[in-house]
């Protein structure tokens, strides 16, 4: 499972195969104990949880980002290799 990003002990993943389990893009996202599949797009919480102050520095760090997060994703779904995101500052 690649890591893409990690700030604030929060650990951003997104999976090459694995995106059946959710029709919409998506981010795997550890804390701790916490894991969380968070939308790309919307930001919701598709399973999972993460406490609410790392979730807002998540979502700081996704609006920044979404563009690159979206083209991760569409490497992903088509096999390819994925690149790093910078972290949240």
């Amino acid at each position: 499972m690649p890591v893409i990003s990690m700030f604030y002990g929060i650990i951003v993943y997104l999976y090459y195969y694995y995106n059946k389990e959710h029709n919409t893009p998506h981010i795997h996202v550890e804390y701790q104990e916490y894991q969380a599949v968070v939308s790309i797009l919307e930001g919701e919480i598709l399973s999972g949880e993460l406490p609410k102050n790392k979730l807002r520095l998540l979502y700081a760090w996704i609006e920044i980002h979404k563009d690159e997060i979206l083209a991760n994703w569409k490497l992903a779904v088509s096999g390819e290799q994925i690149f790093k995101i910078e972290p949240l500052k």
